[in-house]
């Protein structure tokens, strides 16, 4: 591949900020010059951006709510000297408070053993939801970065502008939206890969309009995206709001 080529090839990586020494020279200064090659960073940075957002996950806000009304009753621990003897909580009850003490003490525990419970519950979710927003960040990336990465551009029916990035070393396409409807209640967006005529399902669109297409992008000829009940539906139902061609 001549030079001229191979810096055709580096906006992704450009855009990432992933080019160091000559390598960002060189096409800092190839920018200057084609105008093709800014369009893509353009686009390439303005999605970098959005992902930083989709892997963002704001605790749940009970959980926060909860944290700030308890955190000023919670008591700092002075540091140990040695292991205290372990003390049975049955018993320092039993010597020192009365029946209805005793019953209060129960009580407050159960109901602490299941704030802690669902603090937990919550806690797991959230971090699920984290690590699956930084996987997608992360795969996000990786297709934009790619040496081969391509872009096509295209409009929604409703006018919304919608991006497909490709690449063929990593067998992968990534959709990014702009502009798209909150979906109907008891709907959601669904992508597809057309094979030559044949539709198959590549995945549903998350909030943000941001996602990397489930399946291998090689014998499509072009990206679909139709409105479908909630779930998805193995074959479109709806007229197609976006059928993007992709690049030969």
């Amino acid at each position: 591949m001549k030079h001229d080529e191979l810096l055709h090839t580096l906006t992704g990586a450009y855009a990432l900020d992933a080019l160091t020494g000559e390598e960002h020279r060189a096409f800092t200064a190839h920018l200057r010059h084609c105008e093709t090659c800014a369009e893509e960073v353009d686009e390439f940075a303005a999605t970098a951006a959005r992902l930083a957002a989709a892997a963002s996950v704001s605790a749940p806000a009970a959980m926060r709510q909860t944290v700030l009304r308890h955190i000023e009753t919670v008591r700092q621990l002075p540091p140990r000297t040695q292991p205290p003897a372990p003390v049975r909580l049955a018993t320092v009850l039993t010597r020192k408070a009365g029946p209805f003490i005793i019953a209060a003490s129960i009580a407050a525990v159960a109901a602490f053993g299941g704030l802690a419970a669902w603090q937990h519950q919550q806690t797991e979710q959230a971090r699920t939801q984290v690590h699956q927003a930084t996987q997608q960040a992360q795969d996000l990336a990786a297709v934009l970065a790619a040496p081969d990465a391509r872009t096509v551009q295209g409009r929604t029916t409703t006018g919304a502008v919608t991006t497909v990035i490709t690449s063929e070393l990593r067998d992968q396409a990534a959709f990014v939206s702009s502009g798209l409807a909150t979906p109907p209640a008891g709907k959601t967006y669904q992508l597809w890969f057309d094979d030559h005529g044949t539709m198959r399902p590549a995945g549903l669109l998350p909030h943000n309009g941001t996602t990397v297409m489930q399946g291998d992008p090689s014998n499509a000829r072009a990206v679909g995206l139709t409105l479908e009940p909630a779930g998805g539906s193995p074959q479109p139902t709806t007229a197609p709001l976006l059928l993007l061609p992709l690049p030969a």
